[in-house]
């Protein structure tokens, strides 16, 4: 059963099928097999639970609020406020990157949205500077895999919905790990520069960083209302979300006027497009992982492995990461966290592991998942974006994959990196 459902949704792939069709047919065919015909109601119903969940309002509320400050003034401003205190340090220029991509992840989070804003303008600094174009797209796409990471996050959000974790926790636990890859990031662009022989920028004054912080303050504002709103109780993160979209508008429509109101019309319809896709995706997740859980499949694959290595925690979480790692390597994140989330529930359980410390780890995952080869979302954005090809875009992937996966191994052996915030915030 197993490997007809493999075969079937390789070849529905294989013909360019979108992702939501093998997951419905693949469904279909299981039900099938295991209990006959007259199960499409049964599967309209898993898929129709699986978009019911209030907190998934939050998605499209916050995709709207990234793709205003996309088209405002938000990310030149952040990359302004960045470039003019560390533009001058050996690799300023892609420091400044990643770190732009970590602040514009706290008001995005999108990867996607990330690689669009702060690659739009960095590439072609980067380049004149004598950065080689593989050098510099593969830091685009992994620096904004931080955006994942740092709050508000939309893989966070899909986690939380389907484990029932604190969303809020989630947020906040996100934030150090975050951090931590930023440093690892531009340690590597530190050796990279000096290796590539590139000077450093010349030093801002005070003057400069002092416009460009003042620049920069309204931004600054929008991950402090968002995290600070739901931890001092004023709103729940849905609640934030709405707020997120009201700070966004009132900031580029009005104080910034950088976004006219003939514009929100084509905003409001690039937001609905993705929030579509993203919503099929979650409902077709949710109706494939019923069909698979149904079958008994993944009970038969997960229970002697997760059998043999016990209750450890480490082990059952390195399990998790390698499992993850490899299935958001093939297939969309969202949907890797949809159908194994549940699946691992139990042996997350049994090991006695903190749901909130799990998902950090699986939306680490499915952050190195959206620029990792062979289908990584955050490339084929950037070959859309760049017009570079397919293999220029993977090239200089491996080292950033690899001090990603460093991130993974760290904060499996020393869960207090993603506990220690949320432990203070109760």
């Amino acid at each position: 059963m197993l490997t007809l459902t493999l075969i079937t949704m390789i070849t529905l792939l294989a013909l360019g099928f979108p992702m939501m069709v093998p997951l419905l047919v693949a469904a279909l065919m299981l039900l099938f097999l295991v209990i006959g015909l007259g199960n499409v109601e049964l599967l309209m119903g898993q898929m129709i639970s699986g978009v019911q969940s209030w907190a998934l309002a939050a998605v499209p509320l916050f995709i709207f609020a990234a793709d205003l400050m996309t088209r405002g003034h938000t990310a030149n401003r952040l990359l302004d406020l960045v470039q003019s205190f560390v533009g001058h340090l050996r690799g300023g220029l892609p420091i400044t990157t990643a770190a732009s991509c970590t602040l514009f992840g706290a008001v995005s989070g999108s990867t996607q949205a990330t690689v669009v804003a702060m690659g739009g303008p960095m590439r072609p600094k980067l380049l004149e500077k004598g950065y080689s174009d593989t050098f510099t797209l593969a830091l685009i796409i992994n620096a904004s895999d931080i955006a994942l990471l740092i709050p508000p996050s939309i893989g966070m959000i899909i986690y939380g919905v389907i484990s029932g974790s604190s969303i809020g926790d989630l947020f906040i636990a996100g934030i150090i790990p975050g951090l931590l890859i930023l440093l690892l990031f531009s340690i590597y662009c530190w050796i990279a520069s000096i290796r590539m022989g590139i000077a450093p920028e010349p030093r801002s004054d005070w003057a400069t960083r002092l416009t460009a912080l003042k620049k920069a303050l309204l931004p600054l504002g929008f991950p402090l209302v968002v995290v600070g709103g739901i931890y001092g109780g004023i709103f729940s993160p849905t609640e934030a979300a709405a707020i997120a979209v009201l700070y966004a508008l009132v900031l580029e429509v009005v104080v910034l006027r950088a976004v006219k109101l003939t514009e929100l019309w084509d905003v409001a319809l690039s937001t609905g497009l993705i929030t579509a896709v993203v919503f099929i995706l979650v409902a077709a997740g949710n109706a494939f992982t019923y069909a698979i859980s149904f079958a008994g499949i993944p009970q038969a694959i997960l229970e002697p492995v997760i059998a043999s290595i016990g209750d450890s925690p480490t082990l059952v979480l390195g399990l998790i990461a390698i499992s993850f790692f490899i299935g958001c390597m093939f297939v969309d994140p969202i949907v890797v966290i949809l159908i194994l989330t549940p699946l691992f529930k139990p042996a997350v359980e049994a090991a006695g592991l903190d749901p909130v410390h799990v998902g950090v780890i699986v939306t680490l995952q499915a952050a190195i998942g959206s620029a990792t080869p062979p289908f990584g979302c955050d490339i084929f954005t950037a070959m859309a974006i760049f017009r570079r090809p397919y293999f220029e875009v993977i090239r200089g992937t491996p080292p950033f994959i690899l001090i990603l996966l460093l991130a993974t191994a760290l904060l499996v052996l020393f869960p207090q990196l993603s506990l220690w915030l949320p432990s203070l915030a109760k």
